[in-house]
């Protein structure tokens, strides 16, 4: 029971579509290095649920100063990639092969990484949020409620990622790409914008 609570709570925080959402979906759209970006999202949010069930949301909480900085950070990381996005869907070159991979594997790695480390909402959504309602489930019961979580995220994940290439046909011509990009830039610049507001 406590464990189908907890996959159904970090679900529910993490099927929202986000920056970390839209790389998985790129990504599994093109059908370049998806197994190691759903790898590093669902090892990710196993870490940061692992971390909020053993109570340091209770610390991350208390740190205002560290969360203030991380927010910063993150609204300017995720306004650069939206800038980022929008030019990519300037230049129809680059958007012309929708089963074509941009970027070498540790490239798209270290983007996953940054978009999922450096993004505060994730801290608060799984260290803080997830670790809280953990607590409330006991000693043993929260275990069990961060291991629904962690499945959940991994199921997600995986599910986004390679449940994205049916998408392929239809991203096949360079504009849905283009909308794609400003789809996804707009989505960067409202998570920057509740960030700052």
């Amino acid at each position: 029971m406590t464990f189908g609570i907890g996959m159904l709570t970090g679900l529910s925080l993490i099927v929202v579509i986000g920056a970390q959402n839209a790389l998985v979906l790129r990504q599994g759209i093109r059908r370049a290095h998806v197994l190691p970006v759903v790898a590093v999202c669902a090892l990710s949010d196993l870490v940061l649920i692992l971390a909020g069930v053993a109570g340091v949301g209770v610390l991350v909480d208390r740190a205002g100063w560290l969360l203030e900085a991380l927010r910063w950070f993150g609204a300017a990381f995720l306004i650069g990639y939206g800038v980022a996005c929008l030019r990519r869907a300037l230049r129809t070159e680059q958007l012309e092969a929708a089963s074509n991979g941009r970027g070498t594997a540790r490239a798209v790695v270290l983007q996953t990484l940054a978009l999922t480390w450096l993004n505060p909402h994730v801290y608060l959504d799984t260290v803080v949020l997830l670790g809280s309602i953990a607590q409330t489930h006991g000693p043993s019961g929260r275990w069990w409620f961060g291991a629904g979580a962690a499945v959940g995220s991994l199921l997600w994940f995986s599910a986004l990622g390679f449940g994205a290439t049916k998408l392929a046909p239809l991203l096949a011509r360079p504009r849905a790409w283009q909308v794609l990009d400003v789809l996804i830039a707009l989505v960067m610049f409202a998570v920057a914008a509740s960030l700052l507001l």
